[in-house]
């Protein structure tokens, strides 16, 4: 008895040790990963809140002095930021349905096992590895008075199209972003969109071809409600990425013109980086949060569980 009892408490004793060292060896491996979180994430956050009450300049030879409310008021007070917020509105308006209907589309018409499947996947996904500034670059080009876009039309209408300046014109700039922006993006919703389909049992389907249910009644009463939580992810995801738009806008339009594409996030660098206003680009970021914030909330509210 007393052997064994020894040899229990030695066993023990190694088993909480080996857990000891899991333990620190896990707490090690997350030091470096939260170090990068708090340096690069939760700093700079801390420095806007308490930057946006400041004039803080990028550079300047006297220190940042408190200023209250000033930049806020002087933000809510200039035209171009109500430009960017509807600008903002807009694209988020109509990228958000486009974009998540055309690739639900793609992902349900490819979901087939077929052959060329794979093919297609390829070609949809290829816009979404390529760099946002390539990609930016080569629309560019596309919608120039003499780019393929114009001559393109120009072609189908036997010459009765007029080439249009896509990006110099304020009725067209924004559209033509938007189009861009649903075109690039769009395959990386379709890859999300067949992930869910391919998780649905193929027993529901053949349980409704036996109640003589028709394609459109399967996606009705079957695959949609089935992509409930993949909905709700699409739906946050694209929402957020289509009101921090910015790339596209930096490299296609410079916000112009006449500010008909500038955004929030846009004016946001463009005051702290070339107007070297810290303080009243972090009031911008401020309120970017706060938006983000309440969207993302209303969100969760709508695509909560309603058991």
């Amino acid at each position: 008895m007393i052997a064994a009892s020894k040899k229990f408490n030695r066993k023990a004793s190694k088993q909480n040790l080996e857990l000891q060292i899991e333990n620190r060896t896990g707490t090690l491996m997350l030091v470096p990963a939260t170090l990068l979180l708090l340096l690069f994430v939760v700093v700079p956050v801390c420095l806007s809140f308490i930057l946006a009450f400041t004039n803080a300049r990028l550079v300047s030879s006297t220190s940042p002095q408190f200023v209250g409310l000033t930049n806020f008021a002087a933000m809510f007070a200039d035209s171009a930021f109500w430009a960017a917020l509807k600008n903002v509105t807009i694209f988020t308006v109509v990228v958000v349905p486009v974009q998540a209907g055309l690739g639900l589309l793609l992902a349900v018409l490819i979901n087939k096992k077929v052959r060329s499947s794979v093919f297609f996947r390829t070609i949809y996904f290829l816009p979404v590895i390529t760099s946002m500034v390539v990609v930016s670059l080569l629309w560019l080009f596309i919608y120039q008075n003499d780019g393929m876009l114009n001559i393109v039309l120009q072609k189908l209408t036997f010459g009765m199209f007029k080439g249009v300046d896509w990006l110099n014109n304020p009725k067209t700039a924004l559209g033509a972003i938007i189009f861009m922006s649903i075109w690039q993006a769009v395959g990386n919703h379709m890859l999300i969109w067949l992930s869910g389909l391919q998780t649905i049992p193929n027993d529901l389907y053949e349980a409704a071809n036996l109640d003589g249910c028709s394609t459109w009644q399967q996606f009705k009463h079957v695959t949609w409600p089935c992509l409930r939580s993949t909905r709700n992810m699409i739906l946050v995801t694209i929402t957020i990425a289509a009101t921090s738009v910015f790339t596209q806008v930096n490299v296609m339009t410079s916000g112009g013109p006449l500010n008909s594409t500038t955004t929030v996030v846009y004016q946001a660098i463009q005051a702290g980086f070339k107007q070297q206003e810290i303080g009243y680009a972090s009031a911008i970021t401020l309120v970017y949060f706060v938006l983000i914030l309440i969207i993302t909330m209303v969100l969760r509210y709508l695509t909560r569980d309603k058991d």
